[in-house]
């Protein structure tokens, strides 16, 4: 290997990214660019970049230049959080690594850089891996090896990346059930601001940790954000350290006590850390977006229209109620319909069942075949409702097998919620149990789509037999159940619930094609949570669903043309009672499903966009094509505003040198009062160039509170 004299920089280029990556002799590589496009390198430049920004040593620091790695270490000078924190009985608790092989390689348009170094002394070897995809997304991941005679406990594997002093807001989500991913803002200050999820899924938790110029909005301002793609227990965290102020943002797995023990041998490989940049969060988003998109897994046929029975009848699953819904979900264009929860044995409300996935017979009599047949009769096909990582100890499984219940090991179960504890999936009896009875329901049946719910946060998560955390096992075999069950079963589509959207990691969402991204169905609190769920995720992955005109959790009463506007924009369902609307919303709904499957190619592969109105009372989000010749656009007065009429709103996105042709497709009733006889564009159509949209903006017409005008654009010949 080189020696401690010798630089090695490499600069990799995708997407409009760049990363640049700078090794000295067998340090561990630091990145000492990673943003805008750099544009073409020589060596020369490269060198010199490097040689600019070597730290200059302040008064009483170490004698030795701070050298922030991809994986921080304190043996380099580093005060703040150790990317690899753990010990050998005490000992080995501050590696010093030494590369001893690194290579490069481009595959699928992706640039890899691995390197992998080892530390004699502690006895243990790390690999780094480095990704940067075509689409400028920017992937990391670690893996560390115990090359020693005794165990290794590790306690963290976190990997960190520099952002420059420019970023001085931070940029994150919270939430609760029903209220998921609610933006919050702060400085960023000396020292570490640490997010923490301890329950197996992210209510509360943010997905994406962000650092930007302060005020960075939708459309501009230079923001870098990072994700752990892990459905398990998780830490981010975005740390100022003085003198120098050097900033990054980190993350990994957070392991539970016991959980990273390595015995001789054993290896811990790290979830990916993903970790997108851009100027403005339409930008960042973007990234995600395309990387998804390009998958060979992901989906490509048409998002089919849906109805979830869940609001309509809750438990009370009654045939001939089922069938009239279903008749009336065909008439209005649905084009799949799922059974939720309430089909098993003894399951007919909250308190049992889990567990005993086999069809109630006391109220299937003939089996689920007398609705499926009608379902497919009519056209749709047929999804069902499973929860496989929970049991409730009311259920035949739970009694005869309570040590398959997650617990900490002393013979006392977690506190119960919803009546129900977690299934120790990493259990050798539990795992084929449960493996063995989906499986056979997904060959009797003709089932194309499963809702695969998670309805309980992992408290107290030990195994039983051995007393030790389980959540990195649990989380393990729960990806191992669903890649088997897709093995088996290809042509069958999944979607990830947990409470709503507590579950929306890319580990889930690449086993999946579809989020159920909050259990609320309000149209308005729908609009904040799903534009930040659109931060990581495309349209077409996110599950919308039109409700009844009172929302069962806020009880907030909307129109349907609200609640229609707001559903378009991504994976279009209904959770809607159909055999208790009236031929007028039954026309209107119909009329919905329509425009869904008339936009749907333009929103499902399109860009989206988002405004950065002045007036915060209002959103505006759109799809734009990727040639922007077509666009479809929602805006919505989430509430009374201080200005009325709204005045002029720029249009994002589009082609400065086009004209296009702009029309108000379904306002119903969303246009407000306003003078007689002095009506505006909208009372037809108006013929703007790009230039004008984009730059000094369009008059909206005047609108009611909670209520969406949709704006349709298409190009027009010059």
């Amino acid at each position: 290997m080189p020696d401690a004299s010798t630089a090695i920089v490499e600069h990799l280029r995708c997407g409009g990214v760049s990363v640049v990556v700078e090794r000295r002799g067998d340090e561990l590589p630091c990145v000492l660019h990673w943003g805008a496009d750099l544009g073409e390198l020589e060596e020369r430049d490269l060198a010199s970049f490097a040689a600019a920004n070597r730290t200059v040593l302040g008064s009483d620091t170490l004698d030795e230049e701070l050298r922030v790695s991809l994986l921080p270490e304190a043996s380099r000078g580093w005060f703040g959080r150790p990317g690899l924190r753990g010990h050998r009985d005490g000992r080995s608790f501050s590696p010093r690594f030494r590369v001893t092989e690194a290579r490069r390689a481009r595959a699928a348009g992706s640039e890899h850089l691995v390197w992998i170094a080892e530390d004699p002394a502690a006895a243990l070897r790390v690999r780094l891996t480095l990704e940067l995809a075509p689409s400028g997304l920017l992937r990391l991941q670690a893996g560390l090896q115990n090359l020693g005679s005794t165990t290794f406990t590790l306690e963290a594997l976190e990997l960190a990346l520099p952002v420059p002093p420019a970023a001085d807001e931070i940029l994150e989500h919270t939430g609760r059930h029903l209220l998921e991913r609610q933006e919050q803002r702060s400085r960023f200050q000396p020292g570490t601001h640490l997010r923490e999820s301890r329950r197996a899924r992210g209510h509360d938790a943010t997905m994406l940790l962000a650092a930007g110029v302060p005020g960075c909005s939708a459309r501009g301002g230079e923001v870098w954000g990072v994700h752990v793609g892990w459905s398990g227990n998780t830490s981010v965290a975005a740390e100022r350290v003085q003198p120098t102020g050097a900033r990054v943002l980190m993350g990994g797995e957070l392991l539970l006590a016991g959980e990273g023990a390595l015995a001789p041998g054993d290896e811990y490989t790290s979830p990916w850390l993903w970790a997108s940049c851009g100027d403005g969060t339409d930008a960042l988003a973007a990234r995600f977006h395309d990387h998804l998109r390009a998958r060979p897994e992901h989906p490509s046929s048409p998002r089919k229209v849906l109805l979830n029975v869940w609001e309509a009848v809750y438990f009370d699953h009654s045939l001939p109620r089922l069938l009239e819904l279903a008749e009336r979900a065909a008439e209005v264009g649905v084009e799949r319909f799922v059974l939720d929860d309430g089909w098993f044995e003894g399951r007919r409300d909250a308190t049992a069942g889990l567990g005993d996935w086999r069809v109630d017979r006391a109220v299937w009599p003939d089996g689920l075949w007398p609705l499926v047949t009608r379902i497919h009769e009519l056209g749709m096909d047929f999804g069902l409702w499973f929860e496989p990582e929970m049991v409730s100890p009311d259920s035949e499984l739970g009694r005869a097998h309570p040590e398959w219940m997650l617990q900490p090991g002393d013979g006392r179960l977690p506190a119960p919620s919803r009546s129900q504890q977690v299934l120790n999936l990493s259990d050798d009896g539990a795992f084929p149990h449960v493996l063995a009875a989906m499986d056979a329901l997904l060959t009797e049946y003709p089932i194309a789509y499963v809702k695969w719910d998670h309805n309980r946060d992992l408290a107290e998560a030990g195994d039983a037999s051995t007393g030790r955390a389980a959540v990195r096992a649990q989380t393990h075999a729960a990806y191992r159940l669903l890649d088997e069950l897709r093995a088996r079963h290809p042509t069958v589509e999944f979607e990830s619930c947990s409470g709503g959207g507590g579950r929306a990691d890319l580990g889930i969402m690449s086993r999946v094609e579809r989020l159920w991204a909050s259990d609320t169905i309000d149209a308005l609190e729908r609009v904040g949570i799903e534009a930040a769920t659109g931060l990581l995720l495309p349209p077409e992955l996110i599950g919308s669903h039109i409700g009844a005109a009172r929302s069962h959790t806020t009880s907030r009463t909307h129109d349907l043309a609200f609640r229609g506007a707001q559903a378009i924009f991504g994976h279009l369902g209904i959770e809607w009672d159909l055999t208790r609307i009236t031929d007028a919303e039954a026309r209107e709904l119909a009329e919905w499903v329509a425009l869904y499957k008339q936009w749907r190619p333009l929103l499902h592969s399109g860009r989206v966009v988002h405004g950065d109105p002045a007036d915060d009372a209002i959103a505006i989000r759109g799809v734009v094509s990727h040639d922007r010749t077509e666009a479809l656009f929602a805006v919505t007065q989430l509430r009374a505003g201080l200005s009325y009429p709204p005045g002029r709103l720029r249009i994002p996105g589009l082609d400065e040198r086009l004209r296009y042709r702009v029309g108000l497709l379904h306002p119903a009733d969303a246009v407000g009062p306003h003078k007689p006889g002095v009506d505006g564009w909208w009372r037809g159509e108006t013929i703007l160039a790009g230039s004008i949209l984009t730059t000094a903006g369009l008059q909206l017409p005047p609108q009611h509170p909670e209520h969406t005008v949709l704006l349709s654009l298409t190009s027009h010949p010059s």
